[in-house]
């Protein structure tokens, strides 16, 4: 039987989500972005790549152009409006000073309290259903990128053209990790977290006719999530401490 998972922290007041590729955050946590922003919370989007490698059947810079209007689309679903692509290559992200270089200016630029990104365990079920690449590398780059934020004399040219040093971050967020241990109740903003994944209507499509049903999709997962938090629908999230040192 699943262990009950613990209320996630919600005294922030800003957030910024670093995430591999457009749709990350839409399946399974945009309902839990919806909540935030009804609180009043603010919550931006860093998207690091494009997702232009995603449809099979469509070139690169033509399917860049779409999946980043699909997201910005979707983002404003759930009461996000900053919305911000790094443009770093979809498919084969590398963890490396590039890419914790890219998010900590990112981290410098928003200034949050919270860092939520995406599952980089291995796997997505602790066992066989594999991860992916991308996830991994910005995952485990977010995790030092916040450190590296804080301190002036990392990436010391980005304080010389004017992004200040932000040792603010309390928390980072992995959502969806086979290791969650927190979780929230998601039931009031589920439609709105299905709509936004919904909005990637051409992404849906590139998988094939009947290939996903994202209701369905993201009906399993929440109420997977919910059962263990007393709820109907919950997200579930690893949770990283950077306020204990």
């Amino acid at each position: 039987m699943s262990q009950p998972l613990e209320p996630l922290w919600e005294g922030w007041e800003r957030a910024l989500c670093v995430i591999a590729h457009p749709d990350d955050m839409e399946f399974g946590s945009a309902a839990a972005v919806a909540r935030w922003t009804a609180q009043g919370k603010s919550v931006a989007y860093c998207l690091v790549t494009s997702g232009e490698a995603g449809i099979d059947g469509m070139a690169p810079q033509e399917t860049k152009g779409i999946r980043e209007a699909e997201q910005r689309a979707s983002a404003e679903i759930v009461g996000v409006e900053d919305v911000e692509f790094l443009g770093l290559a979809d498919g084969i992200l590398e963890y490396g000073l590039p890419l914790r270089g890219a998010i900590a200016a990112a981290v410098r630029l928003h200034r949050p309290e919270v860092v939520v990104t995406n599952n980089f365990r291995d796997t997505w079920d602790g066992a066989v259903v594999l991860n992916q690449a991308d996830h991994i590398a910005t995952g485990r780059a977010v995790l030092d990128a916040v450190r590296d934020a804080g301190n002036r004399w990392v990436f010391p040219e980005q304080v010389a053209a004017g992004l200040e040093p932000w040792g603010g971050v309390k928390q980072v967020w992995a959502a969806g990790s086979p290791l969650a241990k927190h979780g929230v109740d998601v039931t009031e903003t589920f439609g709105k977290g299905l709509e936004s994944l919904q909005a990637h209507a051409e992404y849906i499509n590139g998988l094939g006719e009947g290939a996903f049903d994202p209701e369905e999709f993201l009906e399993g997962i929440g109420r997977g999530v919910g059962s263990r938090i007393g709820a109907k629908y919950g997200a579930a999230f690893e949770v990283f401490h950077f306020d204990l040192f």
